[in-house]
């Protein structure tokens, strides 16, 4: 067949390779998750740190970093940034540490953050059975085991 013929069905090698799945799959719904947050002024990112914060205020920018696998580079300016537009306040633990809160206005982006969380989940889970959504939540939970 000619380089050129644009009848020429294209085949997807990739398709039953795992990983390949999982990467497109967390594109479409990272982009979803993105769009579903616009309104709130987050990135996915900042949202997760703010989320983890209210379900356990007083924790360390440390520890929300090891928790979310961010780097200590770049966690330092998402707090920073979240830290300048008062959605999080920080309190002193000991002689070095500072414990991580949200503001008020935090506690409200939170709750936004909460909703456009939920209305992209419940679009993507809609997809499966609720058995069918443990076992793949599971699945992954194992694979980031090797992470």
């Amino acid at each position: 067949m000619a380089k050129n013929d644009h009848n020429q069905t294209l085949h997807d090698p990739l398709d039953a390779l795992l990983g390949y799945q999982l990467r497109r799959a967390s594109s479409v719904m990272m982009a979803d998750l993105s769009a579903a947050l616009r309104e709130t002024g987050l990135r996915p990112v900042e949202a997760s740190i703010m989320l983890v914060i209210e379900s356990s205020p007083g924790c360390t920018q440390s520890d929300v970093g090891r928790l979310l696998a961010i780097k200590r580079a770049n966690m330092v300016p998402l707090i920073a940034g979240l830290f300048k537009r008062d959605l999080v306040y920080r309190a002193p633990v000991d002689g070095r540490s500072q414990a991580l809160f949200l503001s008020p206005a935090g506690e409200a982006m939170a709750r936004e953050a909460h909703s456009a969380i939920d209305r992209h989940e419940q679009r993507f889970q809609a997809l499966f059975e609720d058995a069918d959504v443990s076992k793949l939540l599971a699945a992954l939970r194992q694979i980031r085991t090797l992470g």
